[in-house]
């Protein structure tokens, strides 16, 4: 490439068709390639090619509509520049493309046209001397020629001096500002036009009118009033801008587009702020945002580097978030508590039927504050079966207190980067969900609700529960350090509810620190006062009916408890209203007519009996069988038939009775994190090797309690007169028993089925029938003790639900009576058991009477 003359550019060049601009020598600019013919081209040309001669393209600019794409080869325009690909990147989305960036090296004229396929190929006469834009250096030799040009040499003065004036407006502590302006120095001035034409706002058409200004002198009278436009812009700009008490000695800040090859001003959005001026208004923000001096020390020392950093490092937009995230932060925004008791007693009942256990501590933390204000906030978790409402009452506490609430859901998190937040050091980190939160109440006391906290995950990025330590400690918590943060923050005025369904599942470290409170399942009665006070209401509104269109009696009410759900809450009692109303309301939008007979006159009400005829000729038009007429009557009563007709035939039956006519079968009672259930114990016998078989997925537990069951019978067989299937003395002696727990696709394990398994192999080896309306619960030992277990009130609210009237429990548990609410305990017998003996005496009618010993000889009285 190097002669005598200079560096020349290779005779033969490829040609490379571009509509997105026009390249100017000494600029760099990014072109797409995706038609026919370039990607032809850069594949093997640039890609396969292995000489610096195989990277020098020529770029034509290509002035045909680029949608027309053609076969044939568009006319080529005259003048073009060779170009250096610098960088090659391929993608296949949305279409296959390449993107190149190339940098201008000089220009040249098309002389022949070599061929056209696979791209075009040309003989090339280079025009402009290569030195002049690979030299960064200005020697005396160029510059004086054009200086002692005569009229050229003033035209490049008078050039020189106009883009000294422009830069001179721009703000000089901008880098790429620096940097043109050394530029302006270094560069020979002949190729000062081409250069800071592509620096500036031009139109492609202005852009081509350079290119194609072969001479030198008509390349600086093209672009002179180039410059003179540009400057007059920016004089515009700086009369209609606001003043500013900075503005003083710089005009305008480049920012986004920059000053750098293949990118120009952009006019349109310099009427923003400066961000001079936005860090002064971060700054003033950061000073009166009152946080504490050891965040307000870390805010300073970040400004400081915010304000030395330039704006196009990737560290920039890091810090401002940081900064921002820091100013929105209520460090010392709090809502003033609403102390008065009556009235939160008030809201409370209101809100939520029982749950007298809540609400007393609620009471009891508002009594607290109005004598001392300066309290920590309590660390509360309600652990109950799903649907009672602990998230509900969560955000009635709220209300109560005139606090903001917020609720952060837990369920399957496993990263305790959620609880702490990522550290600033990792790529999109962000602070965790308690400073997230905080944010968005904007105060620093709102009640923090943590929901389902016993469904915590665990993985490779940590344990949440770990995390969770350190929120959840009074002693710590009022230095919460987030990781995003990295400084401390004050939770100590926040309240803090976390829900559960279960213990079980919460690590013993994390369920020291919370005051754990109870939420059991709700009675029949108390389901029926929160349907018809609440949940009706609600699903009448939601379906745009009133209570003059339907009616949903107490009765019906107590129909659907007990034979459609089953449940310790009421989310499934709310789905069956629901599904009544969406019938109702069909049949109201449709303008059915319900038959019924002619209403009484206006002076005799009518009877329960004459309502209950009505209501049950009114699910005639439930059915769909009533023809299209009047709208119909109101109100629509809804009664047992009418039950049947929307909700389909009952789910559940009472079983009972039916399940206990053969011995062999008992009752126990079984807490699970769903509520009380009653379970079923089933026992038979026959011939064998004396051998035990267990089924139902039984626990280890569960497993040693019939083994302790087996073994207190048969030491106490001559007792009770329990004998095998020949008669003998001992039960297993030739008998095989097979014990099994239905629902075997559900895992049991527990002791408190003991006395259970005692009382069903009782039945069996005796003969006799266990009661068919008792239900106990109860661990056993070896010597026939009862041990008192847990979850007494769910297990009875279960026992209640299914129509059992005793209920037999260890004499230790007689104190969780009181739990259980007052028509409860009425409607029930309990019998409290120390021993097995009583235990079996409560089971069976009549009793289970123990033969008395025969009377032996007297025992001689030892005489050491």
């Amino acid at each position: 490439m190097a002669s005598n003359s200079g560096i020349r550019i290779p005779s033969r060049l490829p040609l490379l068709l571009t509509h997105e601009g026009v390249l100017l020598p000494g600029s760099t600019m990014r072109i797409s390639v995706d038609t026919a013919r370039n990607m032809q081209l850069v594949k093997s040309r640039l890609l396969k090619g292995t000489s610096l001669k195989s990277t020098i393209i020529g770029v034509i600019p290509n002035t045909r509509d680029p949608e027309q794409e053609a076969e044939d080869l568009p006319a080529l325009h005259s003048i073009g520049v060779a170009g250096l690909a610098v960088q090659v990147v391929g993608s296949n989305w949305p279409k296959p493309h390449y993107t190149l960036l190339i940098t201008g090296l000089c220009r040249f004229r098309v002389t022949q046209l070599l061929k056209e396929r696979p791209f075009p190929v040309a003989e090339v006469e280079q025009l402009d001397k290569l030195e002049q834009y690979t030299s960064a250096d200005a020697d005396a030799g160029a510059g004086a020629d054009v200086d002692a040009a005569g009229e050229l040499g003033e035209l490049s003065q008078r050039f020189y001096q106009t883009a000294v004036q422009l830069v001179g407006m721009l703000d000089m502590s901008v880098p790429v500002v620096a940097k043109l302006r050394r530029l302006l120095d270094s560069l020979p001035r002949e190729t000062l036009p081409d250069v800071i034409t592509a620096m500036i706002r031009t139109s492609n058409q202005e852009k081509l009118q350079v290119l194609d200004a072969v001479g030198l002198e008509e390349r600086f009278r093209k672009t002179l009033p180039l410059l003179t436009r540009q400057i007059e812009g920016l004089k515009l700009l700086q009369k209609t801008r606001k003043p500013r008490p900075d503005d003083d000695k710089r005009v305008l800040a480049v920012r986004r587009g920059g000053v750098f090859p293949g990118r120009q001003f952009a006019l349109e959005d310099e009427g923003e702020e400066e961000d001079g001026d936005d860090t002064a208004v971060l700054e003033r923000k950061v000073r009166l945002a009152n946080m504490p001096e050891p965040a307000l020390r870390v805010c300073l020392k970040e400004l400081k580097r915010l304000k030395k950093m330039p704006q196009s490092m990737p560290e920039f937009a890091l810090t401002r978030n940081y900064l921002e995230l820091m100013v929105e932060l209520p460090w010392s925004k709090s809502t003033t508590d609403c102390l008065d008791i009556r009235a939160a007693r008030v809201l409370l009942d209101s809100d939520h039927y029982a749950m007298e256990k809540l609400k007393r501590r609620v009471l009891e933390y508002l009594a607290v504050r109005q004598l001392k204000r300066a309290l920590k906030g309590p660390i509360l978790c309600f652990v109950g079966p799903p649907g009672v409402g602990k998230t509900s009452v969560g955000r009635s506490i709220a209300r109560t207190l005139g606090r903001e609430f917020h609720r952060i859901a837990l369920g399957g998190v496993c990263d305790q980067s959620d609880i702490r937040g990522h550290r600033r050091t990792y790529v999109g980190s962000m602070p965790g969900r308690i400073i997230n939160g905080l944010k968005t109440v904007g105060v620093n006391n709102p009640v923090f609700l943590l929901d389902e906290v016993d469904k915590l995950g665990k993985s490779l990025q940590g344990d949440p529960a770990a995390a969770l330590l350190e929120v959840l400690d009074p002693e710590q918590n009022h230095s919460f350090t987030d990781h995003y943060l990295n400084v401390a923050f004050d939770l100590s005025q926040v309240l803090f509810i976390a829900t559960a369904n279960t213990t079980a599942t919460i690590p013993p470290a994390l369920l020291d620190r919370m005051e754990v409170l109870q939420v059991p399942g709700y009675t029949q009665e108390e389901k029926v006062e929160i349907a018809h006070r609440h949940l009706i209401p609600q699903q009448l509104e939601q379906h745009g009916l009133t209570p003059q269109q339907l009616q949903i009696p107490q009765h019906t009410t107590q129909n659907i408890i007990s034979r459609y759900t089953r449940e310790a809450g009421v989310r499934s009692l709310e789905r069956k209203i629901g599904a009544i109303c969406r019938a109702v309301a069909v049949k109201v939008a449709e303008g059915h007519k319900v038959s019924k007979p002619e209403p009484p006159p206006p002076e005799q009400a009518p009877s329960a009996g004459e309502a209950g005829e009505r209501a049950g000729q009114g699910v005639e038009s439930l059915d769909g069988s009533a023809e299209l007429a009047l709208p119909p009557e109101m109100p629509i009563v809804i009664d047992h038939h009418a039950l049947k007709d929307i909700l389909g035939l009952p789910l559940f039956e009472m079983e009972v009775s039916e399940r206990l006519t053969l011995p062999g079968v008992a009752i126990g009672l079984a807490w699970t994190p769903l509520g009380g259930e009653i379970m079923f114990v089933e026992a038979s016998r026959m011939e064998g090797e004396g051998q035990l078989t267990l089924t139902g997925q039984l626990g280890d537990v569960m497993k040693e309690s019939a083994q302790l069951a087996i073994s207190w019978l048969r030491s106490n067989a001559k007792k009770y007169q329990l004998t095998n299937l020949a008669g003998g003395a001992d039960p297993l002696e030739g008998t095989d028993i097979h014990l099994h727990f239905p629902a075997g696709a559900v895992t049991k394990d527990g002791p408190s089925a003991g006395v259970t398994m005692v009382t069903c192999l009782a039945s069996l080896f005796s003969g006799r029938l266990v009661r068919s309306d008792v239900a106990m619960t109860g661990e056993i030992t070896l010597r026939g003790l009862v041990l008192p277990v847990g979850g007494i009130k769910d297990k009875v609210l279960a026992a209640h639900r299914a129509g059992l009237k005793r209920v037999v429990l260890p004499k230790r548990n007689e104190k969780d009576l009181e739990e259980i609410p007052a028509h409860v305990r009425a409607e029930l017998d309990f019998v409290t058991a120390s021993s097995l003996d009583q235990v079996l005496n409560a089971a069976f009618d009549g009793g289970f009477p123990a033969v008395s010993p025969a009377i032996g000889q007297p025992q001689v009285a030892s005489k050491l």
